[in-house]
């Protein structure tokens, strides 16, 4: 069986092992970059899915140029009664579609010496003495061996973490063009109430407008189960239609996705070699979904320490403190003691977004997130914090 070997090999070729390969290409004036394989799997079922990803930054950003678009005007809807609405400057809420990603990505990928791009399956990541052995199957079928010093592994667990609580965030959205001219382009809509409610948790409705005709229109729940494919079919029309009335419109594309929501400690090493990056290393924030802008920070970190010759073992991509509020909103949720829409638009009403936004980010000092947790109700979310040490541990279940 042919081996070959690398410095570094990541493991799929989503949002984050692209994020890290294209730190990695890129040269750093008095350091050394090593070489690196981005191990891509061939088109099929294990390569990710067309996403659009979101984040907040202050000003011009290192992916601008294969953004969608920008707002630095935000919008929250409660389901009855006047908007919340903000300016967010110097932050700008960014999205970016994935396909546009990897296009720069691949761009500054073809020119450098220092990464180079294998599409192939991985089929298993062995620790070894020294390293980690990556056992691959190429598009003809044919095994062969990746022998590396470290792995970073972007690919999703295949099952989740115990853990006290956990919600999926599961969602449908439409890429709409519309007859006539509907939209506000300079406002993005981050959460509609005006949708029906599920028993248990919470939905509502993303509107990310990119001109006056073309739009993302998108439905959101924060439930324990995925709908049907027609039931999502169902609410994202109705959003549309009704809620909206965007009259006549044309469908460009769809984009479907399930992120879990959950205080699962999610290891970020798994072998003395072999690392998780990503949503599989914790990249995702537990109370949002947001996952980008983790990605980002560790990465960052990441490519740091392989440039310096450190040990690179990924951050926490969110502060500890950041995390146990998390745990404590995800209980309260799903106990059914807050209700989540009033909860969302009350506190979106009484702090600043832009200061919201930061500390969804993890970037508030302690007085700050004391301010936004007094801003909640105290009653509900004080019961389930105490709650919450007595609490076990348990698996998803995510069977019917």
């Amino acid at each position: 069986m042919p081996e070959a070997e690398a410095e570094v090999v990541i493991v799929g070729a989503g949002a984050a092992g692209l994020s890290l390969a294209h730190r990695l290409a890129r040269a750093v004036p008095g350091t050394r970059a090593p070489s690196a394989v981005l191990v891509d799997a061939p088109p099929g079922p294990l390569r990710p899915p067309r996403r659009t990803w979101c984040f907040w930054e202050s000003g011009g950003g290192r992916f601008d140029a294969a953004l969608t678009a920008a707002w630095r005007h935000l919008r929250v809807r409660p389901p009855s009664g006047a908007a919340v609405e903000g300016d967010i400057a110097p932050l700008r809420y960014k999205m970016i579609r994935s396909d546009d990603f990897e296009h720069l990505v691949a761009h500054d990928l073809a020119g450098s010496t220092a990464v180079r791009r294998l599409e192939a399956t991985v089929e298993t990541v062995e620790d070894v003495h020294g390293g980690a052995r990556v056992h691959l199957r190429d598009t003809d079928g044919r095994p062969s061996v990746l022998r590396a010093r470290w792995v970073f592994d972007s690919r999703p667990p295949g099952s989740l973490p115990a853990a006290r609580t956990t919600l999926l965030q599961h969602f449908h959205g439409w890429f709409v063009r519309t007859a006539r001219p509907v939209f506000d382009p300079l406002t993005a809509e981050l959460m509609d109430f005006r949708t029906p409610q599920p028993a248990r948790g919470l939905s509502f409705g993303y509107l990310l407008p990119v001109s006056r005709r073309e739009a993302l229109v998108e439905y959101t729940e924060f439930s324990p189960r995925p709908l049907s494919a027609s039931g999502y079919e169902t609410a994202v029309r109705q959003y549309a239609e009704e809620v909206l009335r965007l009259g006549e419109f044309q469908v460009l594309s769809t984009e479907t996705g399930v992120i879990p929501m959950t205080d699962a400690p999610m290891p970020r090493q798994v072998g003395e070699s072999v690392f998780r990056i990503g949503a599989a290393g914790g990249a995702t924030r537990p109370s949002t979904g947001y996952t980008f802008a983790g990605i980002q920070r560790q990465t960052r970190a990441v490519a740091a320490a392989l440039r310096q010759g450190r040990r690179p073992v990924p951050p926490p991509a969110h502060p500890a403190r950041s995390r146990a509020m998390d745990a404590v909103l995800l209980r309260a949720l799903d106990s059914g003691r807050a209700d989540g829409p009033a909860l969302l638009c009350r506190l979106f009403s009484r702090v600043p977004m832009r200061r919201l936004l930061l500390f969804l980010d993890g970037r508030t000092r302690l007085h700050e997130d004391l301010a936004v947790g007094l801003s909640t109700p105290v009653g509900p979310m004080l019961r389930s914090a105490l709650e919450l040490p007595r609490l076990p541990r348990r698996p998803f279940d995510d069977g019917p």
